[in-house]
């Protein structure tokens, strides 16, 4: 079988795994955020931390909720890293530096998961369960529950509430991110992923020699990082490393779970607002541009000139050979179009056009299908920038899903979409301007700013994957790419749930003949042409001094 063909069988058995959960995955979780009962477990929950789960929060309120637990999880996680030296199961790892720990803490608590440290020689058994681990539910929980708020606005109407973000918190990862990750990690495990505790121990070389290693959690920490669109792995090897990614059918498993809840996200969206057939209309935007950045990578990769490309079956620099080019294709399309991060092959050596294609899917705003919540509110923000265009072409005041989309509601949208760029378009200039950050580059030229502007955009975009040829692990970029990760996330929230709350406190507009019929595929199209085009003219002269010089002079 031809390595073409194979990426290509791959790419199918992947999506009509994902077609078959989609309708029961999605109505469930609509399911768990509009019940009215609890759990017995998450009665507990409430009581230990004091809240009441029956209250409905005004977006003030419910956003005030997102910034303090995350708070809390910034700084727990800090000193945690701080006192690993005293920890017990730490493996004879000294404390985190504190530059790092700031880093660390903010990636995690973000759902970014960026590392700039060697996982496998810098973090023990404690700071990876205790701290990463458990970051990776509530991180991805909070992302769902931001995206249940916004649908809640668009399905509610002359109120101002939007739910209650604890119960939204808790039933999110006891209802859904816990059962799903279970489950996957059983299945990984069964597949040759380890899971112990074990200490540093030497294992032999086949050439000769010896090398240390360690185990640890790797199958439970795979299944929620995939799972949670997280993407930090205990090696640094990440999901190339065959104690966290084994075989091709584990490499095809990992993307089902990286894609399968923000996918399945939009039937659940379609389910609460009454209407499937809006959930089907952002899910065919989601597959059109996902489906299309699959083929061009396998295209750009599989097609790369030169004797030994030929030879190989395609730019095998940097992939794993038991994955492949198609594989590894699917994979870095995948973890670059979600907020995950993981990375099954190295993104740096991938052909010039191959790296910029990863680029420009986090530079989308990652909701192709993006990641667990935050990529379903980032593609409802395109869904109402579209409808403002439609409206300008044909001179009617906009509509999205019975309600009017007025001069607050485009200001907040407009500000979502301009956060990012901002963080790094700015940072990236900053660190190519100074010095100090620029020694960290291998790599001179095009390839070495595609380095720098991939850092950032995978920072602020809160994606977490990197080019390998950049020593991140400075004062200058654990600094700013801490900072580039924690106002990526947290800012554009504001405005998702000011918007939620501005939405919700509307009376619903009757449909007339003069309605954009935004279930149908003209709207699709308009969505993926207004997504392509805004990111396009904000990203291009970048991308065009980076990757695209590269891959022309290639």
């Amino acid at each position: 079988m031809s390595p073409v063909l194979a990426g290509v069988l791959q790419l199918l058995a992947l999506i009509a795994a994902l077609a078959l959960v989609y309708v029961p995955l999605g109505n469930y979780m609509a399911g768990v955020y509009s019940s009215d009962k609890h759990w017995r477990v998450e009665k507990w929950i409430y009581k230990g931390i004091g809240a009441n789960p029956d209250t409905e929060m005004r977006w003030p309120a419910y956003l005030r909720g997102v910034l303090a637990f995350s708070a809390v999880g910034v700084l727990f996680l800090y000193l945690l890293q701080r006192v690993q030296g005293a920890l017990p199961g730490s493996l004879g790892f000294a404390s985190i530096d504190p530059d790092q720990a700031f880093n660390t803490a903010a990636s995690f608590v973000t759902n970014t998961n960026w590392q700039s440290y060697y996982g496998e020689q810098a973090m023990g058994h404690v700071v990876q369960t205790a701290g990463l681990a458990v970051q990776n539910f509530v991180s991805a929980a909070v992302g769902i529950a931001v995206a249940v708020a916004l649908v809640r606005g668009f399905a509610r109407a002359r109120t101002g509430e939007l739910g209650n973000f604890w119960a939204d918190l808790v039933r999110g990862t006891v209802r859904i991110l816990v059962p799903v990750a279970a489950i996957a990690a059983v299945v990984l495990v069964a597949c040759g992923a380890i899971q112990n505790f074990s200490g540093i121990h030497e294992v032999g070389q086949f050439m000769g020699g010896s090398q240390q290693w360690n185990g640890g959690a790797v199958a439970s920490t795979e299944a929620i990082k995939e799972v949670g669109t997280n993407g930090g792995g205990i090696f640094n090897a990440n999901s190339a490393h065959p104690f966290e990614n084994p075989i091709p059918f584990t490499n095809l498993f990992e993307i089902f779970l990286i894609l399968v809840i923000p996918l399945s996200l939009t039937r659940t969206f379609g389910v609460l607002v009454g209407s499937v057939k809006q959930g089907y209309a952002i899910l065919a935007t989601m597959a059109t541009i996902w489906i299309g950045f699959t083929a061009l990578m396998m295209w750009t990769e599989f097609s790369h000139h030169g004797p030994a490309f030929e030879i190989a079956g395609g730019a095998m620099e940097g992939k794993e050979v038991r994955f492949g080019v198609g594989g590894s294709s699917i994979f870095a399309v995948a973890t670059t179009l979600t907020s995950t991060g993981a990375v099954d092959s190295f993104h740096s050596s991938f052909t010039g056009l191959g790296g910029g294609i990863t680029m420009l899917g986090m530079m989308l705003g990652e909701i192709a299908p993006g990641g667990v919540g935050s990529g379903l509110y980032g593609m409802l923000i395109m869904a109402i920038i579209a409808v403002f265009i439609a409206g300008l072409m044909v001179g009617r005041t906009p509509e999205y899903l019975g309600k009017k989309i007025g001069t607050r509601e485009i200001k907040l949208a407009a500000m979502y979409i301009l956060v990012t760029p901002a963080l790094v378009l700015i940072f990236t200039a900053a660190a190519m301007a100074l010095p100090t950050p620029q020694n960290s580059m291998t790599n001179s030229g095009a390839h070495g700013f595609s380095e720098i502007l991939y850092a950032y955009t995978s920072g602020a975009n809160n994606n977490g994957s990197a080019f390998a040829g950049l020593n991140a692990d400075t004062q200058w970029f654990n600094t700013t790419i801490g900072l580039a990760m924690l106002l990526g996330r947290f800012v554009p929230m504001v405005f998702v749930l000011a918007l939620a709350g501005s939405l919700a406190e509307q009376k619903p507009v009757p449909a007339t003949a003069g309605t954009l019929r935004t279930e149908k595929p003209l709207f699709t199209g308009l969505l993926v042409g207004a997504i392509l085009i805004i990111t396009g003219l904000t990203y291009f002269p970048a991308l065009a001094l980076g990757p695209l010089a590269e891959g022309m002079a290639s």
